[in-house]
């Protein structure tokens, strides 16, 4: 099945919703394609001059009483400046994704509606998410991923730093000092 973004919320540049029962026993295979407007929301938050591709391959299965498992691959292209000639350049990511999500525990009785905190045991080995109104929101799963693969130091391959050579020592601004500590006038 292939989606586009359609569905938005102002808080979320790619917002693709998916509930609890649209996810059959069996599971569900989704391919995700964001859409130029979500794109460019994307690269605005993630300061980048722009998100050409961005695509999700996700498994939506079903996770113990009520729980989501999404298991899949966020590929994308992005368009960034190099560090070190700030030339143009476009970076590749691929970004594998294990999430599950479990129902949010309800308030107890007496707490005024105040959020509680997920409990998880110290021997689970994943993360869980908590699974808000029984839905998952795969644009913003793969926006997390995306942002969580952007090279913070993009650099052109050929792209080589050279340090300014240091001309003669005795020059520089302590060099005075270093006359008086040897016990030169």
């Amino acid at each position: 099945m292939t989606r586009t973004a359609n569905e938005r919320k102002p808080e979320r540049p790619w917002s693709v919703p998916l509930s609890l029962h649209e996810v059959p026993e069996a599971g569900r295979h989704l391919v995700l394609a964001a859409d130029e407007t979500a794109r460019a929301a994307i690269a605005k938050a993630a300061g980048l001059p722009a998100v050409p591709r961005l695509e999700a391959n996700f498994d939506v299965t079903r996770h113990g009483s009520g729980g989501l498992r999404v298991v899949g691959r966020v590929s994308a292209t992005v368009a960034q400046v190099c560090v070190v000639t700030l030339d143009p350049l476009e970076n590749e990511i691929e970004e594998p994704v294990e999430v599950t999500f479990v129902p949010a525990p309800a308030p107890m009785a007496g707490e005024g509606g105040g959020r509680r905190v997920l409990e998880v045991s110290s021997d689970d080995e994943e993360e869980v998410e908590p699974l808000v109104n029984d839905t998952v929101d795969l644009g913003a799963i793969a926006t997390e991923f995306l942002l969580l693969g952007i090279d913070l130091y993009p650099r052109k391959p050929e792209a080589v730093f050279q340090a300014l050579p240091v001309e003669d020592h005795a020059e520089h601004p302590f060099a005075a000092l270093g006359s008086l500590r040897k016990g030169r006038p």
